[in-house]
């Protein structure tokens, strides 16, 4: 399920892509599928090794590179000269990579995580070169309260989101790091009741029949390509899409 659109991101074979906040790593695999020379990075260092996994397994079945391995701490180095996949356990306030090391980044449902979100920007906007682009995705401010509404559960838990992000606010942060907005759009429009349901019959309750029932069509949905539930999210994301996502780049 990929948030961010890689025409947009203008991702080509052999660019430096940085995954930050990789998570299960759905935007890292569609980068290195597409041949870009990927670096994953998370906080969880669980996360990153099931990346690593996953990684390897593409490169055995045929796809371009390799995995260079699990990086853990915090140091100065730059993404891997050849195409492929690596995977760094670091911190997004203190990114371990030398300055334009990427040609595109992606920052996908990370920021609103982040307390010193300002300090994550700058660091985004240092690793990116000069005429790279990235794309940065937070929850919709729409969903997102009526998430916060309905459960306090939903946003208090430990990791949990810190923020409810206004569009504006969130642009005028990125300009302030040095960034130039160049287009938005919203994902995942069936996402949003979907949550809306677990805030009001518990966000733990995954096996509450309602909830089952809902995440078996959202499962059916992202695994057939011909989907008609695909066309409706289309046209309600601009509406209701749980997320938004916003395409920027570095001034030369």
């Amino acid at each position: 399920m990929l948030t961010v659109d890689y025409e947009r991101l203008g991702l080509s074979p052999g660019d430096r892509l940085l995954d930050l906040g990789c998570g299960a790593g759905r935007h890292t695999y569609e980068g290195f599928r597409r041949g870009g020379q990927v670096v994953a990075v998370d906080a969880d260092g669980s996360e990153i090794i099931d990346v690593a996994a996953m990684l390897c397994a593409l490169a055995a079945e045929g796809s371009e590179g390799g995995v260079d391995g699990v990086h853990r701490g915090v140091q100065k180095e730059t993404a891997p000269s050849t195409g492929g996949g690596t995977v760094v356990c670091g911190d997004a306030l203190r990114l371990p990579f030398a300055d334009r090391s990427f040609d595109r980044v992606i920052a996908a449902e990370v920021l609103e995580h982040v307390h010193a979100d300002g300090a994550a920007m700058a660091e985004l906007a240092r690793v990116l070169r000069p005429g790279g682009t990235l794309a940065v995705t937070v929850p919709r401010w729409l969903p997102e309260a009526v998430n916060w509404a309905l459960s306090a559960d939903y946003h208090s838990v430990p990791g949990g989101h810190v923020r409810i992000y206004r569009r504006s606010a969130l642009l005028h942060r990125l300009r302030h790091a040095g960034l130039r907005y160049r287009g938005r759009h919203h994902a995942h429009a069936l996402h949003s009741p979907y949550w809306w349901l677990k805030c009001v019959v518990g966000v733990g309750r995954d096996e509450h029949r309602l909830v089952r029932a809902y995440h078996a069509v959202l499962v059916w949905d992202m695994t057939h390509p011909r989907s008609p539930l695909r066309l409706a999210e289309r046209l309600l994301n601009p509406l209701l899409g749980k997320s938004l996502v916003v395409y920027l780049d570095k001034p030369c």
